[in-house]
Order: C-alpha cells, then sequence, then structure tokens
C-alpha cells in the first residue's frame, strides 16, 4: 500500500499519479489534499508519513509545488527517508543505494510523463542492501542523536 499526498500547487500532478496507480492495481490511501484550494503540505507529509512508520503503508510519494518544502516536512519524521527527485537516475539510486521510503516531486518542476516514470522506478526497484545498509544505520543514528564522530 502506497500513501499519496500534498499540497495545493500539488494537487493536479497528486490526480495524476492517482490515476496512474489506478490504472496499475497498485492500492493506495489518498491522505489529501483533495482539492486545488490552498492547503499546507507539512500537514499531509505528516500524515503519509506516518502511515509509512506504522506499517500501513510500505511507501509514500509526496508532491508540493517544488517537492523541497514537503521533503523537509516528511524527513522531519522518525523513520523517513525521503527524497525530493526530478530525474530517473535519483529516483532509482534512492532506492538502491538510500532505502528512501518517500518519494517527493514538485509539479511545478516536473511534468506528469516524467513524474509517472520516477514514481515507477521508485515502486519497483528494491534497495541493494549490502555496503549501503552500513549507511542507512548511519543515517539512523543521527535521528537518535548519537554522534557519529
Amino acid at each position: 500500500m502506497i500513501a499519496i499526498g500534498g499540497d495545493h500547487a500539488g494537487y493536479p500532478l497528486k490526480e495524476e499519479i492517482r490515476a496512474y496507480l489506478d490504472a496499475n492495481n497498485i492500492e493506495y490511501t489518498d491522505v489529501g489534499c483533495y482539492s486545488p484550494e490552498r492547503f499546507d503540505y507539512a500537514i499531509s507529509a505528516q500524515k503519509a508519513c506516518d502511515k509509512v512508520v506504522s506499517g500501513e503503508c510500505d511507501k509514500a510519494i509526496l508532491i508540493c509545488g517544488t517537492g523541497v518544502g514537503i521533503s523537509m516536512a516528511a524527513n522531519k519524521v522518525k523513520g523517513i527517508r525521503a527524497c525530493c527527485c526530478t530525474d530517473y537516475f535519483s529516483a532509482k539510486y534512492t532506492r538502491l543505494h538510500n532505502d528512501a521510503n518517500v518519494l517527493c516531486m514538485g509539479a511545478r518542476v516536473i511534468g506528469a510523463g516524467s513524474a509517472l516514470e520516477l514514481v515507477d522506478v521508485f515502486l519497483n526497484t528494491e534497495f541493494e542492501g549490502g555496503r549501503h545498509q552500513t549507511r542507512i544505520d548511519q543515517i539512523t543514528a543521527i535521528e537518535n542523536g548519537e554522534k557519529l564522530y
């Protein structure tokens, strides 16, 4: 199950992604917003990320105007590794090497066609593990207030 959310700027792209998920029989839960009326991205970021951390959802997709603000909000939730992506390579390698569990995108930065490619590669790329697990463990340590140095 995927959580999907965004703000008013991301609403049209979120609807395109929902249609893609529907067409591909990918289960999701929509945490808002539900119209192009003003809505703050931090609310939907927290809702979606809480679903990932609780295990209700495996991953989340978040959309705002640039993808930056919503990724900043998402990364404040303990256990979240969110990445703002605008290209295929970054979306693929954030899964392979960083085990990212949240994809953030900017509706004012990329078009629907590119966004759907990013969603596809993000959802279908597995974490490589191995040497990369050490870095994930370090990120978790920082998140827990530990010093790495």
